[in-house]
């Protein structure tokens, strides 16, 4: 089966760590039987320049690259920031018309595999239509939750969602609102993320702080995520603020870059929690699994989430979680032995590190759970739906 998957958000030389997820996942479909991946990951165009870091990087990724063993097309669109959302997926599905059609020619495509709603998988409808190609598209949290409220781009949702020829959720609750909007359950496949096994198992806790030059007799908590407002990590500082007097040694590590970095400093100073709150910016995803060894306790304070893997990655490693009710949060800390759901509030956040604190955990049972939820589990049940859809009429 020649599968193409359509995706904004696949790492690239500029950005190695954007979708490691739907990398990882395509990745181990690609080594089962009969699944043979090509990528098209289209990007904004932006001349080399206007000195906006931002956009700058993408006109630095060639066109063409090999990703694990993937082969990846990069192809640009124009787009305007901020003012195109309403023709962000016609102009993503203009300029990249071209370079799906040639790799449909050089070897017929079975499927498209489109992930995110809109525009992504909007504009690979409308490719897939063009070229007499079925699509399925992944819902993956903002386009389901956030999106549909612009009633700019909700009618394409909608159109994407009732014209793919399959859709797949990453979580019950996402299944649950594309069914508010009028999704017959019988087309959506719940189909979570899994983690690298290979990748995220439990660590030696000392080896582990010294490593990263963390005090060996230090309580620590760990925070995965962009310093985006959505992470809610002003609402995680003041929780560790409440909890600190009666911890002094109690240490926050958040690591993730974002433009509220600023601020977030700002609210450290005013708390007079320097050197205890330490935002030790974006770290390669290997990495991850040395802070999580080194942690007491992860913490993830979202106020919105799709399937969050830096929750399932903290199991992996035996590393309990506390984490607020948010997207499939509840799916994943199904039992009480593998972490606490809380409520969004900085009162809740407190009260479930000072009970996490307190509570003994039995890290290696924590790691064990997660072995059954691994991508290669999980590229066995996306080839599977995938060859499905592609023979539904």
């Amino acid at each position: 089966m020649n599968i193409l998957t359509y995706t904004s958000l696949f790492p690239n030389v500029m950005s190695p760590e954007l979708g490691v997820f739907i990398y990882q996942r395509m990745r181990h479909v690609s080594q089962r039987p009969g699944s043979n991946v090509r990528v098209v990951s289209p990007l904004p165009f932006f001349p080399r320049w206007p000195a906006v870091k931002r956009w700058q990087k993408y006109s630095m990724v060639p066109y063409q690259d090999l990703r694990g063993g993937l082969q990846v097309s990069y192809p640009k669109y124009p787009l305007l920031p901020g003012i195109a959302m309403p023709w962000h997926g016609a102009l993503m599905y203009r300029g990249s018309l071209g370079a799906v059609a040639r790799i449909h020619r050089e070897a017929p495509i079975d499927c498209i595999d489109a992930h995110f709603v809109y525009p992504d998988g909007y504009a690979a409808l409308r490719i897939g239509r063009k070229l007499g190609v079925p699509v399925v598209v992944s819902a993956r949290g903002t386009d389901i939750d956030v999106y549909p409220k612009y009633s700019s781009i909700r009618p394409k949702i909608a159109w994407t969602l009732e014209n793919a020829a399959g859709v797949i959720a990453v979580s019950n609750s996402l299944k649950l609102a594309m069914m508010k909007m009028g999704i017959r359950e019988d087309k959506i496949r719940v189909i979570p993320n899994g983690i690298d096994s290979a990748r995220f198992f439990p660590g030696d806790m000392a080896a582990a702080r010294q490593k990263l030059q963390i005090p060996a007799e230090a309580e620590v908590l760990v925070s995965v995520g962009n310093l985006y407002p959505q992470k809610c990590h002003d609402r995680l500082i003041s929780a560790f603020a409440g909890v600190s007097a009666s911890h002094p040694q109690l240490r926050l590590y958040i690591l993730g870059e974002g433009w509220l970095r600023g601020a977030l400093e700002k609210q450290i100073r005013a708390e007079r929690l320097e050197g205890r709150v330490v935002l030790a910016g974006q770290r390669p995803n290997e990495e991850l699994q040395t802070w999580f060894s080194a942690a007491n306790l992860s913490c993830l304070a979202s106020s919105r989430e799709g399937w969050p893997n830096v929750v399932s990655e903290s199991l992996g490693c035996g590393t309990p979680v506390i984490a607020t009710d948010a997207g499939g949060v509840s799916e994943i800390l199904a039992t009480p032995g593998l972490g606490m759901v809380v409520e969004q509030s900085i009162e809740g956040v407190r009260e479930g590190i000072r009970a996490g604190l307190a509570r003994s955990w039995d890290r290696a049972a924590i790691a064990n759970h997660s072995l059954g939820r691994t991508w290669t589990a999980v590229a066995q049940e996306v080839q599977s739906y995938l060859e499905q859809s592609a023979r539904r009429p």
